[in-house]
């Protein structure tokens, strides 16, 4: 199977605008009042309120994304899900994948409930990276992230999921890794990077850098490419001009805080920013992403920014 047909089986590829979630973790600990442990936020799939918890998240997202005739992306709980974690964790693989079973199980449901012609939804693998989010202290190969991401991968693929995304990635050479994994598993990805204060990866390269590097290792094997974890101010600087790559970002999610990452580290209190603000930064930055396609929140974000955002970008 080409890669060409990977991306053509995305509804999200056709110039459809779609929308995603906002901040999962930082609602269910801020404004839910779970105890996540290493921002764990699939260990609440173990629960019934934790299940209801992440079931009354998502239904907000679906119903504006239905309201608005936007396709949505359905996003399972798994940014920290992958062995690492789960190993501090003192999680058992066996249970590892069940959790993933019992995320793409629900994903399903909601699919079937909220799904309409007008508002396609595609299930979506998240992905973490292997390392801290913000700071990483280890760094893997392309091939160790290869091997390391692909047991996720391999779930995902098995149980149904339409694609993957790895988010919050710092480095390049664990975005190749990722996207070789997938490729090898035959499933679309995508890669989302983050950026510091200055608009480059937390490893110092810059953004734009990254992603003609990742397209150049992997033959271009991502669908698209996405930032995450950081506010519009901290990027927009870096998108300027007519360069290729910046029509290979399709997808933001961008947080609700100006602070950096080393501040939202030691927030004890959640800064939700301005969501019309937020929703009109978007709205400016499709004039330097003309591909920009798939928008949502991230850190302390929730569904008035992305009722917010998907105002400002049309309705």
């Amino acid at each position: 199977m080409t890669q060409a047909l990977y991306r053509n089986n995305l509804p999200q590829m056709n110039g459809k605008p779609f929308l995603t979630d906002g901040g999962l973790e930082t609602t269910l600990v801020f404004l839910d009042a779970f105890d996540l442990p290493l921002f764990a936020a699939f260990t609440l799939l173990k629960s019934p309120d934790g299940r209801a918890a992440i079931d009354r998240y998502m239904r907000k997202y679906c119903e504006i994304a239905v309201r608005d005739k936007k396709g949505f992306i359905l996003d399972t709980p798994t940014w920290r899900a992958s062995r690492r974690w789960a190993n501090e964790l003192k999680i058992s693989t066996g249970d590892l994948r069940a959790a993933h079973a019992q995320a793409i199980s629900a994903l399903r449901v909601l699919r079937a409930e909220f799904e309409t012609p007008a508002s396609p939804f595609v299930i979506n693998g998240a992905l973490g990276p292997q390392d801290d989010g913000y700071n990483p202290e280890t760094f893997m190969s392309p091939t160790q992230a290869r091997d390391y991401h692909a047991q996720q991968i391999g779930w995902f693929t098995e149980l149904g999921a339409d694609m993957v995304s790895a988010v919050t990635l710092t480095y390049v050479e664990e975005a190749v890794g990722v996207a070789m994994a997938a490729q090898a598993a035959g499933i679309p990805c995508v890669i989302s990077f983050t950026v510091e204060t200055d608009g480059n990866l937390p490893s110092g390269q810059p953004l734009g850098e990254a992603i003609e590097q990742v397209d150049r290792d992997t033959g271009s094997a991502p669908a698209y490419f996405m930032i995450n974890c950081a506010h519009p101010d901290h990027f927009a600087g870096a998108l300027g001009g007519n360069a290729e790559w910046l029509k290979r970002i399709m997808g933001l999610r961008a947080n609700a805080s100006r602070m950096s990452h080393e501040e939202l580290d030691n927030a004890e209190e959640l800064d939700a920013g301005n969501p019309n603000e937020l929703g009109g930064q978007y709205r400016d930055l499709k004039t330097f992403l003309p591909n920009l396609t798939v928008m949502g929140g991230c850190c302390g974000t929730d569904h008035r920014h992305v009722d917010a955002i998907s105002a400002a970008c049309g309705r």
